[in-house]
């Protein structure tokens, strides 16, 4: 004769499988909400080298930080009492131990950005420059420019310095200051145009 387990019984496996899949559901949700949102902001500053950005990636860090710890700790205490799902709950952990790696990469990079000024010059003279040398923070130099083209240059920020560029126009020397004053953490993107109109920098 077969017996049929209680009814309580198969609520209780019932109920304990919601709550497993729950937790499961929300770790993974989390790990990925704070991947694609971190993703975002980082993006965003590589782009444009806001100061606003780099406030709002730090609070982020710390905001998402506490409640990826809360949850972790909620998805390894559902864990030490599941034993059927143990292994579903721990490869979820390791999904949102992911974003830890993630997260020290992208505060590396922040770190160059904030010591790097990325400069792009673009000619915009009527003559073909040559010999462009970046002077000043770690330097640079651009072999040529043709009338209205640009490149991006990456100056090291060396401390205290400023930058400026001396080039060749038709076999004659000409220079030009860049940035006033820079110094660590000062890190910008900016266009320049040689021999042309600028903002005032810095």
């Amino acid at each position: 004769m077969v017996k049929i387990p209680p009814i309580a019984n198969l609520q209780n496996v019932s109920t304990k499988r919601m709550t497993t899949e729950r937790h499961i559901k929300l770790g993974r949700q989390t790990a990925l909400i704070s991947f694609l949102l971190g993703t975002a902001i980082f993006g965003l500053y590589f782009l444009t080298s806001s100061f606003e950005l780099l406030f709002l990636g730090y609070g982020f860090i710390a905001l998402t930080g506490l409640i990826n710890v809360g949850i972790l700790i909620s998805i390894l205490v559902k864990a030490s009492k599941d034993k059927d799902n143990r292994k579903k709950l721990f490869t979820t952990c390791g999904l949102m131990l992911l974003n830890i790696p993630v997260m020290l990469f992208y505060c590396w990079v922040a770190m160059i950005l904030l010591n790097t000024m990325r400069i792009t010059f673009t000619n915009s003279t009527q003559t073909t420059l040559t010999n462009i040398n970046i002077i000043g923070c770690g330097g640079g130099q651009i072999d040529k420019l043709k009338i209205g083209e640009s490149e991006t240059v990456w100056v090291d920020i060396t401390g205290d310095c400023s930058i400026s560029i001396d080039y060749l126009s038709n076999g004659q020397k000409k220079e030009e200051s860049v940035a006033g004053y820079v110094t660590n953490s000062m890190g910008q993107k900016m266009k320049y145009n040689i021999g042309g109109q600028n903002e005032e920098q810095f």
